[in-house]
């Protein structure tokens, strides 16, 4: 089942694709210069005194900040303009919407259970967005 969405959500959803689209990656400072950053590029705010890229210096990546963030009202919505939901066994399925949430099956649940989940949210009409 598809939702509906007003022009207004539409609209917000394309602009947020545009946006994600011009997004940087955020890495962490000088994650191209050390080798033990090798596999931590994840995000670390810069604190140093002199920190070139705490200090916003032409030539360093781009920093964490407000602007880049997602309009309210699509934030946190799958692109398809379903609200995401995270479940663990066939009970929590009974509770969702089909035009309104998306489901996401926990990376904790194993193959058995995982399949009575796709075959339940398929008898009910629910998409699952990490399908086997």
């Amino acid at each position: 089942m598809k939702p509906t969405l007003d022009s207004e959500t539409r609209r917000l959803l394309k602009l947020k694709k545009l946006m994600k689209k011009k997004k940087p990656e955020f890495l962490r400072y000088l994650w191209w210069k050390f080798p033990k950053f090798i596999n931590q590029y994840a995000w670390r705010r810069p604190k140093g005194n002199d920190n070139k890229m705490r200090l916003h210096i032409k030539g360093y990546p781009p920093s964490v900040n407000v602007g880049y963030r997602m309009p309210k009202e699509v934030r946190g919505l799958h692109p398809s303009g379903l609200e995401p939901v995270i479940v663990s066994n066939v009970k929590e399925l009974y509770n969702l919407d089909p035009s309104k949430h998306i489901v996401y099956i926990a990376h904790t649940v194993g193959l058995r259970k995982r399949l009575e989940i796709q075959r339940e949210a398929e008898r009910l009409g629910l998409k699952i967005a990490n399908r086997v």
